[in-house]
This record gives structure tokens, sequence and C-alpha cells, in this order.
């Protein structure tokens, strides 16, 4: 993901106010075209954020096991706790 000065590379210019020094200046078209970039890169991560959840979430999706010993009996491990 681009950091939020990389969108407004080439748009930023030095002005002098009166009795300071130089401060970086941006027009008012120029960061609204750097917001909605900002904004359609965001929804593209969102997308490639969900679709990889998405998959994660049925690769680890937890397959019921079929319990072909339901006749067996159960005996406590502890035979003597379990009084």
């Amino acid at each position: 993901m681009k950091n939020p000065v990389e969108y407004l590379e080439g748009q930023v210019f030095e002005a002098r106010r009166p009795r300071r020094d130089l401060q970086p200046v941006v027009t008012y078209a120029d960061a609204v075209k750097a917001i909605e970039t900002a904004l359609a890169d965001a929804e593209k991560y969102k997308y490639l954020l969900m679709r990889a959840l998405r998959r994660h979430t049925d690769e680890t999706t937890v397959v019921p096991m079929q319990t072909t010993l339901s006749e067996a009996t159960v005996r406590p491990l502890y035979p003597d706790l379990a009084a």
C-alpha cells in the first residue's frame, strides 16, 4: 500500500508565507485527485484482502469426521479418580 505522501508526489510546490520559511503547498484540485486515487486504491486492497480471507476460510474449514467406532465403550483414564 502506498504511503500518503506518494499520492501527492509531483503536485507539491513550496511557497513562502510572509516572515516564514518555505512550506509545502498543494492545490485543492490536486488534493481532491490524490484523495480519489487513494480511495480507489483502498477499494482494490479491500477486494484483494476479502478474497484472501475467503480463500483462507475455505482452506481452514473443519470437515466433520465420520465416527465409525460409535459402539466402543468409554473408560476413564484414571479409574480411581472417577468415583
